[in-house]
């Protein structure tokens, strides 16, 4: 946590806030990892469509959307800390809801609890980001974004492999939809605990906190006409909507895209070369980037390296070569790693009091995940070959390879 003398990661007297608020990142990594093994499972469990199972995704980044600019208020107008309790409480309600949602037994019932899960995420992450890179020293804001959210990627490895061995799972009492609460039985109960440590530690009042205290007062309309007069956090928006298309896409069809290039392997495996595989090559990358990479390279160019390697590795999956694919597509996760947290640092640098609306937004791009999932599903149905549905994330990745090489750049319309 300290890389030096004099240049400390994390202010002193925040390093127990900064600690709580990288738990975060795991715990809403380990709800998008048990995401992708649902979707699957609802494939086989309702008889249903590569495209309408998206709708897991779609319920679930949308969720992200409808509530992305209410969690910047509440943000704005409660603080980080109160704001961050709410999210750990939405998140808990609907984790617990998927209990008798298995015996209401219908799709929209298990749509309803992702839906509220979601919101409670979309509070975490609208605190937890722009948190994180103002607890430290301004110069070290991707460093430390990127570190908070290598324990993002645990989760999204714990995700997988607790979420397969469970929801793949017999029970054994007649339910066919009992094993799916499982899981969420098991988070939500953890996150119920996170919020009483929470509600219990003081945290810092940052000084942007203390600026903001006041609410909107009345400027809401005119921060976000400031806001599109940063062209680098308008492309960061764009760049994020379409780096979760692209992450989501790769993450819903994952297992699909492996038992269809090696039919000797079951959905189980399959979730365990996406757990232990790509998912734990994507927190290598965020742990390697942050601790190692970022001191050696810009932010900015380790960003649109790695979208270049991703462009290269989605032709291969495209390219349908068996094994060789399967690696390639495992191997995307490495690449992906970093480039949540480096957009979003990238993107509110320099927006000062606008920072909390700002993050809002960014938010919001999540919902890139409800609507690409449905498209890549839509193409395997119609073609009959899922590798087709990997066009959409190589798209999405040559677009942020040039914004890491020149769309990145903080710059400003407004008139000084």
């Amino acid at each position: 946590m300290v890389s030096g003398g004099k240049t400390r990661l994390v202010f002193p007297g925040f390093m127990v806030a900064f600690v709580l608020v990288t738990s975060l990142f795991f715990l809403w990594g380990f709800a998008h990892g048990c995401l992708d093994v649902l979707n699957k499972h609802f494939q086989e469990l309702l008889h249903m469509s590569k495209a309408k199972s998206a709708l897991v995704q779609f319920a679930f980044y949308g969720g992200y959307f409808i509530m992305g600019l209410p969690a910047g208020f509440i943000m704005q107008r409660f603080g980080y800390k109160k704001g961050i309790i709410f999210g750990l409480l939405l998140f808990a309600s609907g984790a617990f809801l998927m209990l008798p949602a298995t015996y209401i037994q219908t799709f929209f019932s298990f749509l309803v609890c992702l839906f509220i899960i979601a919101t409670g995420l979309t509070c975490l992450e609208t605190a937890a980001n722009p948190y994180t890179t103002v607890l430290g020293p301004p110069e070290f804001a991707e460093r430390r974004i990127n570190f908070s959210q290598s324990f993002n990627g645990l989760g999204w490895i714990a995700g997988p492999l607790v979420g397969g061995m469970l929801i793949f799972s017999d029970t054994g009492d007649g339910n066919k939809f009992g094993s799916i609460a499982l899981p969420y039985m098991l988070i939500g109960t953890l996150v119920l605990i996170v919020a009483v440590f929470f509600w219990r530690v003081r945290f810092p009042v940052l000084k942007e906190e203390e600026h903001d205290s006041g609410g909107d007062s009345g400027q809401g309309d005119a921060n976000l006409g400031d806001l599109l007069k940063h062209p680098h956090f308008v492309l960061a928006v764009v760049a994020q909507f379409l780096y979760v298309a692209a992450q989501t896409g790769v993450n819903s069809f994952f297992i699909n895209y492996v038992t269809e290039q090696i039919p000797s392997l079951t959905n189980q495996e399959a979730a365990r070369i996406l757990g232990i595989g790509g998912m734990g090559l994507f927190w290598l990358g965020r742990f390697t980037g942050s601790t190692i990479f970022m001191r050696l390279v810009k932010p900015n160019r380790l960003l649109a390296a790695y979208a270049t390697m991703n462009v290269i590795t989605m032709a291969l999956v495209v390219a349908g070569f068996g094994w060789l694919s399967v690696v390639a597509l495992f191997s995307t996760y490495f690449f992906m790693s970093v480039m949540f947290p480096t957009i979003f640092a990238l993107g509110i640098k320099g927006l000062g009091p606008l920072t909390k609306k700002g993050s809002s937004f960014l938010v919001m791009a999540i919902v890139g995940g409800a609507l690409i999932p449905i498209l890549m599903g839509r193409i395997a149905d119609v073609t009959g070959n899922m590798a087709l549905g990997f066009i959409i994330p190589l798209v999405c990745f040559l677009f942020i390879a040039w914004y890491g090489f020149a769309g990145y750049r903080a710059k400003s319309r407004v008139k000084a």
